[in-house]
């Protein structure tokens, strides 16, 4: 079975940036894997920094050899004032040895504001760190909290890596470009439910939800799941579709397309992982909904039940975790700003997987959601209307072999969003569009030497109009594409591995433009090229 091959993690954390380097210099490049190879890193750009007084705090310094937290507390930095330019967080973390992939969070004040993932490490070590703006929860730094963070891990005789991290908060004096909320919130646990109690004044609200299917089981490569007959080892009730949802007060209010990641031991090669990793594999970004339109009914003083759930995952199974975070934005000068809901609206959910059988089964599957809501608020500065519309498509082909030798998948999942606020003055309209792409198989050949190739893409755009005038853009396309192979079953100094990866992050834009490629060769960094 060689995709249930695929190597596990456990839970996880948010945006990472692997150590810069220069050009890169020529380098010898080995036949093939030896004992070290180059640190991890990202061709994504590091966080900007402003120039001006900063207030540095550390969060954790942590070792992780099993599932015990890490606990402590967060005090707000001394000499930098409560209201900052930008937040940046830090994780530098080391390992050596031999050890998996592992996934990790870390909480403030009960707020998760980091999920990460780990690289595998070489016998000799590799250090490696994570960058991530997290000036949107300066609401939560500006009082003291509890510190929660969990790399979960086993150390034993054979998996020796031990998960050394340091982490810190460095605060910026100064006003922020975009305005952070004023709130962040949690959701409470409650005998009905996980409810949400809003400030009555809140004009803008926002949900993110840390979406991840991991665990090792099935749920971690959902996209390869299939329905029954299909002979394949992993099963799901109509096949590998899913979709996050969230409902207030039973009712639909968000739909999104999970992302695809590919954690470092992924696809049954961490060959291809050992010093580039695949997009957001250390950078989990949350999926954010607007819930603005429901504003008029959460601002009642009262709790409302918010529900998250994955549409797809068999009932009674588990593997996704799905952690909320509510981010709020309320009006100086009213107590309470009053509103409605006027439409909420989806289609019936498309969800068709069809399995063709024959030497190479194929599992064909089309999919998609449409969702479209609309609410009011009477603001101090008169009635805004807002309208989210979203609309999901998944197309897929699984194909395999008996004993799944052979096990391939070409799949595009798209998400359409647009926003349209509308009140005083012109209306202001968001477009943003998401792609995910993920092209590649896994080969076992009868001398048990195993071949991953495999392409994955991480691309959107996004667009804003004021009064129909063009007043911002975005487009986004960040590409890796690996290829390696290792003979299964021998002792580690056998396997006669090779592997070669190549990632290019490309941002475009009103604000600028960064555009840089890496290219690696047996773990030797071959090309670090920028062309902004």
């Amino acid at each position: 079975m060689v995709m249930s091959m695929l190597a596990g993690a456990t839970l996880l954390v948010s945006a990472l940036f692997g150590s810069g380097a220069p050009t890169a210099q020529a380098a010898e490049v080995p036949a093939e894997f030896g004992t070290d190879w180059h640190d991890p890193m990202t061709a994504a750009p590091p966080v900007d920094r402003p120039h001006s007084t900063s207030c540095r705090v550390t969060l954790a310094d942590a070792q992780f050899r099993d599932f015990t937290p890490y606990r402590g507390t967060y005090t707000p930095p001394e000499g930098c004032g409560d209201r900052w330019s930008k937040v940046v967080l830090r994780l530098d973390g080391k390992v050596k040895g031999r050890q998996y992939d592992r996934l990790g969070y870390l909480h403030v004040g009960g707020v998760e504001i980091l999920r990460t993932s780990t690289p595998e490490p070489s016998p000799d070590g590799i250090a490696w760190h994570v960058e991530k703006d997290v000036t949107r929860y300066s609401d939560t730094f500006r009082a003291s909290g509890d510190v929660e963070m969990l790399i979960g891990n086993v150390v034993d005789d054979t998996y020796t890596g031990v998960i050394d991290v340091h982490v810190t908060l460095t605060f910026y004096t100064g006003r922020p470009e975009t305005p952070a909320p004023d709130r962040v919130l949690t959701l409470a646990d409650t005998p009905a439910g996980t409810t949400l109690t809003t400030p009555r004044n809140s004009e803008r609200i926002v949900a993110e939800v840390y979406a991840t299917g991991s665990g090792g089981g099935c749920e971690e490569f959902w996209y390869l799941t299939v329905a029954a007959p299909a002979p394949y080892s992993c099963k799901a009730d109509r096949g590998p579709y899913r979709e996050v949802q969230i409902t207030v007060d039973g009712r639909l209010a968000g739909i999104a397309a999970p992302f695809p990641h590919v954690w470092t031991g992924g696809w049954s090669n961490p060959f291809l992982w050992y010093v580039v990793p695949a997009p957001r594999a250390f950078d989990v970004r949350p999926v954010e909904y607007d819930l603005t339109p429901f504003a008029g009914l959460l601002n009642d003083g009262r709790p409302h039940r918010v529900e998250v759930s994955v549409a797809g995952v068999p009932a009674g199974q588990s593997g996704w975790s799905t952690p909320v975070n509510v981010l709020v934005w309320q009006d100086p000068h009213r107590a309470h700003v009053p509103g409605a809901l006027i439409e909420d609206k989806a289609t019936d959910l498309a969800d068709s997987s069809l399995y063709t059988p024959g030497a190479e089964h194929r599992v064909r599957t089309e999919a998609g959601h449409r969702l479209t809501v609309s609410g009011y608020l009477d603001t101090s500065h008169g009635r805004v209307t807002t309208t989210v519309t979203r609309t999901l498509a998944n197309s897929s082909v699984h194909r395999w072999t008996d004993g799944e030798t052979t096990d391939g998948l070409d799949a595009t999942w798209t998400d359409d969003e647009t926003v349209r606020t509308a009140g005083h003055g012109p209306a202001r309209t968001t477009h943003t569009h998401r792609t995910y792409t993920m092209n590649g198989a896994v080969t076992l050949g009868s001398d048990a030497r195993l071949r991953t190739v495999l392409t994955l893409g991480d691309r959107a755009s996004s667009v804003v109009r004021e009064g129909g005038r063009r007043i911002a853009w975005s487009r986004l396309d960040d590409t890796y594409s690996g290829d390696a192979a290792y003979t299964t079953d021998v002792p580690r100094d056998q396997r006669h591995a090779v592997g070669t990866s190549t990632e290019r992050y490309r941002l475009l834009g009103s604000d600028g433009c960064y555009d840089r490629s890496l290219t690696t060769v047996q773990g030797v960094l071959t090309e670090d090229r920028s062309r902004c």
